[in-house]
């Protein structure tokens, strides 16, 4: 199948700029167009389908859905609300204090609060479009099972004292609110919504291809593979640690995973190093500590952090 992205940009690169192949900077550049169109493509058309899908409910719909479900069954599917909610870890928080509003389990709301950050449809947009269907529905199943067993855990734990604000209960049970929209309605506010996320995005996107189009076309591969290739036991913990203190989404920081990949560190590896960063950062930690206690943000952490390790390890040890 003719591929018109490799097309386009090898025509600006090569044709247009006058760079050669063989030089570093050709190479870089090349691979930067490249990403860029690919990928802007991939999360335009992505994010308008499940925009437009997210019309037929909202979250007082997800709230109402969660109430009164019993543990496990809530923390299933309090994950899978997470992949429809395009939020990083920081944004996500509001969200997660009004479920404890609404009276839903603490397990249930961390499994949300692990699941959004991870699992949103930038990251399985980004993923599909740069490994294919297989590792996007392999890391789609692991990051869901890191959800909800995380949450399950923390939720056994009896941890609500750990909760440092008062959240006052929302009285009586919540209404199911129905929205009525026109198809025409629909599309223009999923095609709104689309352009609101792209352009909060676009920049981290850019940034993130731009980093990695610096190292596909002047980092040795042989560098990378040394640390973090082959079967060195520490490279997971370690792309782990280094991840939790940076502060990206899905969006800035997949370009990098497919760089780094390419240059010979095992995918476990980076998937891990990309998790910790949007999952588990420090930005997250600062904003948490204003409603629950360090004890909780540590176990959280701990358990999350370990979830990923597993995830990493176990995909290292099948591809």
């Amino acid at each position: 199948m003719f591929d018109w992205w490799e097309f386009l940009s090898g025509k600006l690169t090569f044709e247009i700029l006058g760079l050669t192949k063989e030089s570093h900077l050709g190479e870089a550049i090349h691979f930067f167009l490249y990403d860029t169109i690919k990928i802007f493509i991939l999360l335009i058309t992505i994010i308008f389908a499940v925009s437009f899908l997210r019309t037929y409910f909202n979250t007082e719909k997800v709230r109402v859905y969660l109430q009164g479900k019993s543990e496990f069954s809530g923390n299933i599917l309090a994950a899978i609300f997470g992949i429809i909610t395009p939020f990083c870890s920081c944004s996500a928080i509001p969200l997660f204090l009004g479920f404890m509003q609404a009276r839903i389990p603490i397990g249930i709301t961390f499994s949300f609060l692990i699941s959004a950050p991870l699992n949103n449809e930038i990251a399985i947009a980004m993923l599909f479009g740069l490994f294919g269907w297989k590792i996007t529905a392999l890391y789609i199943g692991l990051g869901l099972s890191v959800a909800i067993i995380g949450g399950y855990i923390i939720g056994k734990m009896k941890l609500e004292k750990y909760v440092l604000i008062p959240v006052t209960p929302m009285e009586g049970e919540l209404d199911d609110v129905e929205i009525k929209l026109s198809l025409q309605q629909r599309v223009k506010e999923s095609w709104e919504y689309t352009a609101d996320i792209f352009k909060k995005i676009y920049l981290y996107v850019i940034a993130g291809v731009g980093i990695g189009a610096f190292i596909h076309g002047f980092v040795p591969a042989d560098f990378i593979a040394t640390y973090t290739g082959g079967e060195s036991w520490f490279a997971v913990p370690l792309a782990v640690l280094m991840g939790i203190p940076m502060y990206s989404n899905a969006a800035g920081i997949m370009p990098l995973i497919e760089v780094l990949t390419s240059k010979g560190m095992l995918l476990g590896t980076a998937l891990a190093f990309m998790m910790a960063v949007t999952a588990l950062s420090l930005p997250e930690a600062m904003i948490l500590k204003r409603i629950l206690h360090i004890k909780l943000i540590a176990i959280f952490f701990g358990i999350v952090g370990f979830g990923i390790l597993l995830v990493g390890y176990l995909f290292n040890a099948i591809l």
